[in-house]
């Protein structure tokens, strides 16, 4: 393992529940065979004349991914966080369009997984494909409250404009301590799963376009017996390192159905 963070790092993501990494990640010809392979995606995906804002576990279908979801780059990062043994959860393709990229409520990923991941530990890393920043709707975290990770939940007042139609209850979290995780192309962030975290609507005049990948250690039992969604049929790949729970991981050579789910803006 090439070591790509540093105890700072490690400590501060231990404590703060996110990391910045302001720097590029991937090798630049690396990176822009990404940026190419979403931008044709996100086209593919497009309907009605409405862009895609979500699509889903994009690597069931497109073993291609792989080639960035097994990156050496990302892994090195991620394995001083959760260890050596590294499961492949999810991945997401995101992308906010210009004005109309709506807001997403303040929320834990830990309340959509709950007891699916035992016990929940997750890292999630975003790599920026275009400028992430404010003014376009950039991810915000609030520092410390992955400490929880099962906050209360009310309905949204106005759910035409939020991406969830539910948001923590504002007497839970301090949205004053929020901090945006503002990103260059090729620059990244990581967040535990359990942290507090949503965006503002895009206001500005281009979009904010962004690929995730959510890793977990190898020691984590999946049980997809436990909710509906994931007894549908959900995939997990084993990244590096050895299984530790029993958990049985897909083949990233194969292409799987049912297609990914897309959501548009």
């Amino acid at each position: 393992m090439k070591k790509t963070v540093t105890q700072s790092d490690v400590k501060q993501y231990e404590e703060q529940g996110y990391l910045m990494l302001h720097r590029p990640i991937l090798p630049l010809e690396k990176f822009e065979r990404l940026k190419s392979h979403s931008e044709a995606m996100f086209a593919a995906a497009a309907k009605d004349g409405k862009q895609p804002a979500l699509i889903d576990c994009p690597h069931w279908r497109d073993p291609l991914l792989f080639e960035w979801i097994f990156a050496p780059e990302l892994l090195d990062i991620v394995e001083p966080l959760i260890g050596p043994d590294i499961g492949v959860f999810a991945s997401h393709l995101l992308q906010k369009p210009a004005a109309v990229g709506k807001r997403v409520p303040w929320h834990e990923d830990s309340a959509y997984w709950n007891k699916v991941l035992d016990p929940m530990i997750v890292a999630s890393i975003t790599i920026a494909i275009e400028p992430s920043l404010p003014e376009n709707g950039c991810l915000r975290v609030i520092p410390g409250t992955h400490k929880h990770g099962y906050s209360d939940y009310a309905q949204v007042k106005n759910p035409d404009e939020q991406v969830f139609g539910i948001e923590i209850k504002a007497d839970q979290y301090d949205e004053s301590k929020a901090v945006d995780i503002a990103l260059q192309p090729n620059e990244a962030s990581i967040h535990n799963g359990r942290i507090i975290h949503g965006s503002n609507p895009n206001t500005g005049t281009r979009r904010r376009a962004v690929f995730t990948v959510r890793y977990f250690p190898a020691h984590v039992k999946f049980r997809p017996e436990l909710q509906p969604f994931f007894r549908k049929g959900f995939h997990i790949y084993l990244a590096r390192g050895k299984d530790k729970a029993g958990n049985r991981y897909s083949d990233p050579t194969v292409s799987y159905e049912p297609n990914t789910a897309i959501s548009t803006a």
